[in-house]
């Protein structure tokens, strides 16, 4: 059965609830030119709810133009977006979940948005990420 979370941008103006697909197992970031200068690292939902703040939320559209991307105009922190590859899912920034932090990953695969099918690539893996903590003795 899909977990439901809460989630939140930083200031706390935009509030969600998202399902979650496979929990927190569908991590991914994204090598496109606008997920490459964001850097979230996404998770994947089947629903998403905003509870509070849908009008704090601010969209962006590049490219195809055909995804919009939302925002917290208040914080600016990036919260989802509508998944362009499958439309009825929506990439959640997994930071946002509470309780969440991108450094809870230790790897990632990188989806290669560079070559997206929907552009006539092939799509796929690009490669993976890993994050290594320092243990606390070597600070």
């Amino acid at each position: 059965m899909p977990e439901i979370m809460p989630a939140r941008c930083h200031c706390g103006a935009v509030n969600f609830n998202v399902k979650l697909i496979d929990g927190l197992n569908s991590a991914r970031r994204c090598n496109c030119s606008f997920c490459r200068m964001r850097g979230a690292v996404v998770v994947f939902a089947s629903d998403l709810d905003v509870s509070k703040g849908k009008s704090a939320l601010t969209e962006y559209r590049f490219n195809s133009r055909a995804v919009a991307h939302y925002f917290c105009a208040v914080c600016g922190i990036y919260t989802f977006h509508q998944s362009r590859s499958n439309p009825q899912q929506y990439a959640v920034n997994a930071a946002c979940l509470e309780g969440v932090s991108p450094f809870d990953f230790a790897e990632l695969k990188v989806t290669d948005g560079i070559n997206h099918p929907k552009d006539g690539g092939a799509g796929g893996v690009a490669g993976t990420l890993s994050y290594t903590p320092t243990p606390p003795d070597d600070h």
